[in-house]
């Protein structure tokens, strides 16, 4: 039985849709990816940045981002950079159900600058003003998320109950052919 990983862009639902799917699959748990990370280094995303640069915090999240497709039953909300790798990408495809959840940059915007932790949690990267940057980045991930992914879904108008549902549906699907 493959995982379940969630990939897109920051903001765009993966940590509250892979706890809402952990409460409707039993015996399956959920991990965030970028809390793992952060448990690995011992610091947050924004002093690895800071310390190691983005390449040295993209090479954690490769080992990390492997560690976690190898375990059971387990819902995966990835860093949203995590398919800028093409190793990182691979091994999503191979080893588990590929789900991109998808928004648009205004929702991105609001849900990321109403959120406490985003600016001590997550690094600027570029030097672009953050809508900007929102834009810049969806623009430049689009292919990768879109070579990765099984299924997508737009997360703009929908709770996460709904989100939770379509995936479980489309994964029983996809994974019972």
């Amino acid at each position: 039985m493959k995982n379940i990983a969630l990939i897109g862009y920051r903001a765009t639902g993966k940590t509250t849709v892979a706890k809402e799917l952990a409460s409707r699959l039993p015996g399956w748990n959920w991990v965030d990816a970028d809390v793992e990370i952060e448990r690995a280094a011992g610091k947050t995303i924004a002093q690895i940045f800071q310390q190691s640069g983005e390449s040295g915090f993209r090479d954690l999240e490769s080992t990390v981002t492997a560690e976690l497709l190898l375990r059971a039953q387990t819902i995966i909300a990835t860093g949203g950079g995590v398919v800028i790798r093409p190793e990182n990408r691979e091994r999503l495809k191979q080893n588990a159900f590929v789900v991109w959840l998808q928004a648009s940059a205004e929702t991105i915007y609001n849900r990321m600058y109403s959120d406490e932790t985003t600016a001590t949690r997550r690094p600027a990267l570029t030097d672009s003003a953050p809508y900007e940057e929102i834009i810049k980045m969806l623009n430049m991930r689009k292919s990768w998320y879109e070579q990765t992914a099984d299924v997508s879904v737009d997360t703009d108008a929908l709770a996460a109950e709904q989100i939770a549902d379509w995936i479980i549906q489309q994964y029983k699907a996809q994974t019972s052919e």
